[in-house]
């Protein structure tokens, strides 16, 4: 004789009855969250969006009205900045492209050479350069610019954009040699030797088999130097003099008059065009922006 037993379901009918899922909440919680990072990015882009509603009042308007519907609109701040210390803009915006290309080659080829140098090849004192370029990463910046000054002046190189652009060259900026010597360590010595077993020497080895795995730490490199030499203003300050050689930070800081503030408004004008080249830079190279910084992080 079979006893049926009760079950757990016959016990309890209410669980015979799928209870929907619970997605009130669920929603509440992401449209809350939705709406504090459009309030956080809001306050964020406000300095921004204040710059913008700037450049468009009267410059008398600048500082009285704060806020960010004026009630006078114009556009003399592009027209008058544009020519304001007697050269077009589009001199200086020439002059930083100039700086930041030439910067930009310098250490891509300087950089990768000490780099793969450090990393790859056995010579005596290898540990002691490479302990060197790490310990210039500490050294400030101000302590050199006495001595280099002068050395540059006896060559005659003031109001040239040789002491900008020589010292790429010569792989002063240790921060990108640190980094490509990470990246090509990562790199696996096979195929240093499968390129020796053909007869590849150093230097073929390095520029058909390292180079070309380098390009996130490039990408990386290219990226830095142009954003950081674009936005460099107290070197082009100290070394050019003649207004036109300036590049773009220092002519902004020359169209604002320290004693009336006269020049704010031409000032936030000419600092949105200056942002064009950024923001052109960031939508055209955006894909190896990203594929570059995750990469080089993950090696």
């Amino acid at each position: 004789m079979v006893i049926a037993h009760p079950t757990l379901d016959s016990l309890n009918p209410d669980l015979d009855e799928k209870k929907p899922p619970r997605r009130s909440n669920g929603r509440g919680k992401r449209l809350l969250r939705h709406i504090f990072l459009t309030i956080f990015a809001l306050l964020m882009l406000y300095p921004l969006l204040w710059m913008v509603v700037s450049s468009f009042k009267p410059s008398n308007l600048i500082l009285s009205q704060t806020g960010l519907f004026p009630s006078e609109v114009t556009t003399e701040n592009y027209t008058g900045g544009w020519d304001a210390l007697g050269t077009p803009f589009t001199t200086f915006l020439v002059n930083s492209g100039i700086v930041a290309v030439g910067s930009i080659l310098g250490n891509l080829f300087s950089c990768a050479l000490t780099a793969y140098a450090l990393a790859r090849l056995n010579f005596r004192g290898n540990k002691l350069y490479f302990g060197l370029a790490l310990l210039t990463m500490m050294l400030p910046f101000h302590v050199l610019i006495i001595p280099q000054y002068i050395l540059f002046a006896e060559i005659g190189w003031i109001n040239t954009y040789a002491p900008l652009l020589v010292p790429k060259f010569l792989a002063t900026d240790a921060v990108f040699i640190f980094l490509m010597v990470q990246f090509i360590r990562s790199i696996p010595r096979e195929l240093d030797h499968a390129a020796m077993l053909d007869g590849a020497g150093p230097f073929r080895i390095f520029w058909s088999v390292i180079l070309p795995l380098m390009q996130p730490a490039l990408i990386t490199t290219t990226i830095f130097t142009f954003i950081w030499t674009w936005n460099d203003y107290f070197g082009p300050l100290l070394y050019l003099t003649k207004t036109k050689l300036y590049t773009v930070p220092v002519a902004l800081k020359s169209l604002v008059d320290t004693e009336t503030q006269s020049g704010i408004g031409i000032m936030f004008a000419m600092s949105l065009v200056s942002l064009v080249p950024i923001l052109l830079f960031f939508l055209f190279a955006q894909k190896h922006i990203i594929k570059g910084i995750a990469t080089t992080g993950i090696k």
